[in-house]
């Protein structure tokens, strides 16, 4: 499947032209892929099956980039631990 690779001001400009699209869009900023639009077009089902083919493509796309979805999983929980608020416990009444 054929990725559109654009923008993101691009992106935004022409949002109703790829919202009626089928076809799914790579949103760039400053070159660098920060996201992937996937359209579907309307019902469930069809929403279920474009899901469906984006994860597959998707798949793809990180498989052709050696990229381990284990490695960028941990990665993440990690940055997220390490950047969540820490949780002050509560004072209890005297």
């Amino acid at each position: 499947m054929e990725t559109t690779k654009v923008g993101i001001k691009e992106f935004r400009a022409g949002m109703a032209e790829y919202i009626a699209s089928s076809t799914p869009v790579a949103v760039t900023r400053h070159g660098q892929t920060v996201g992937y639009f996937i359209p579907t077009q309307g019902s469930a089902d069809a929403d279920i099956a474009a899901l469906k083919k984006a994860s597959k493509t998707l798949d793809q796309l990180l498989a052709a980039q050696g990229v381990d979805v284990e490695e960028v999983v941990a990665e993440f929980k990690a940055v997220r631990k390490r950047l969540s608020p820490r949780k002050k416990p509560k004072a209890t009444a005297a």
